[in-house]
């Protein structure tokens, strides 16, 4: 299948490019993997960070809880 796509903007060109530099690869393949990705139909998961290494280690801190305490309290000013 062949497309013709207008107007791409320069941010996003600049970034296929780099991109394609980066790997060695020709800027039509890296456009047809990142559409791929973009249609959620890549034959491999993306990669996702874990984060069970920071899941559950929370500490309470007074300074912090003081702080989001104070944002539930209404200003009165604002409601009148």
């Amino acid at each position: 299948m062949q497309y013709t796509i207008r107007g791409i903007p320069a941010v996003v060109d600049d970034a296929l490019r780099a991109r394609a530099r980066a790997a060695g690869k020709s800027l039509n393949e890296v456009v047809v993997d990142a559409l791929t990705q973009g249609a959620g139909v890549t034959a491999t998961p993306r990669k996702r960070r874990h984060l069970g290494d920071v899941a559950g280690t929370w500490k309470t801190d007074k300074a912090v809880e003081s702080a989001l305490a104070a944002q539930d309290e209404p200003d009165e000013e604002l409601w009148r």
